[in-house]
């Protein structure tokens, strides 16, 4: 019998735990040391050893301000890596999902970014994510480049963790009111990535190139809180008051883009995926986290 695995590089970030927790049996999530970005001899060996449908690469290095510290790590990470995984699935005749990210945009487009829009990245982290891109397109002919965005979960490190965490001890919060995205439940990220890499599996697909998946529906980052803490206030959990503020007043090592809203459009026109609306997501994500920071 053939095998139907999708082979997932990544075990312990936020969307490979989603994927291995909506995927099953069917999904084989790796890190390291048996599937290494950094060591491309073991990327040939896990798909020789699963001989997967399809492969999703969900490493990578994704702390977007240490990356302004580590500039050559985060390149392993976000470029050698994946174009060394592209190669190997080039060479096996395995399409590839890679997961790339809105920050290879500087966030001055008035709408939504659309796949063909573009690029402009205005961090270190943007510029090796869409070097990762072009490296990924260049080595796989079958290759999928899937923008997301401001993901949380119960999995993870992510915004509504940290909001949550922060409120145990402060009661009041400064958060940036001008940076605008859609964010996007995890779980429904990776039931919509496997969607992806079923359909890619496919003899008779062609559709390859870039795509964006996000949560319907966008805020900003300040009313995204406040929707944290009052989800928690009926779980009667941490909840803070909220004080907006610019992004210039908060400066962080790497600059984000103050739009980081993603259409969808294509995704939905090519593989009938439409992602539900964010406030969904949260009500799942924070009771569940209300549950875990309480039993730390």
């Amino acid at each position: 019998m053939a095998s139907s695995v999708i082979l997932v590089i990544g075990r312990t970030g936020q969307v490979a735990q989603a994927l291995a927790h909506v995927g099953g049996a069917q999904v084989v999530c790796l890190g390291r040391p048996d599937a290494d970005l950094k060591q491309p001899e073991t990327l040939v060996r896990a798909l020789e050893l699963h001989q997967p449908v399809a492969v999703i690469n969900a490493g990578g290095f994704t702390l977007v301000d240490q990356a302004e510290m580590e500039p050559d790590e985060a390149r392993l990470l976000n470029v050698d890596g994946p174009a060394a995984l592209a190669s190997a699935c080039e060479a096996a005749g395995v399409p590839l999902v890679h997961l790339s990210t809105d920050c290879v945009f500087d966030g001055s487009m008035p709408r939504a970014y659309r796949p063909d829009d573009n690029t402009g990245p205005i961090c270190i982290y943007g510029e090796t994510k869409l070097d990762g891109e072009r490296a990924v397109a260049d080595a796989c002919a079958q290759h999928l480049i899937v923008r997301v965005s401001w993901i949380f979960s119960q999995f993870g490190h992510n915004f509504v963790r940290t909001m949550l965490r922060l409120a145990q001890t402060r009661e009041r919060l400064s958060v940036v009111s001008d940076q605008v995205g859609c964010p996007t439940y995890a779980p429904a990220l990776a039931e919509a990535l496997l969607e992806m890499a079923r359909q890619a599996a496919e003899p008779d697909f062609s559709a390859w190139g870039t795509y964006h998946l996000a949560g319907a529906g966008e805020t900003d980052r300040a009313s995204l809180a406040r929707h944290i803490f009052a989800e928690s206030a009926r779980h009667d959990g941490p909840k803070a008051e909220v004080e907006g503020v610019s992004t210039a007043e908060y400066p962080t090592p790497a600059r984000r883009p103050l739009n980081a809203r993603l259409d969808m459009e294509r995704t939905t026109d090519v593989f009938g995926i439409q992602m539900p609306d964010w406030q969904d997501g949260l009500a799942k994500t924070v009771p569940a986290l209300i549950k875990e920071i309480a039993g730390a």
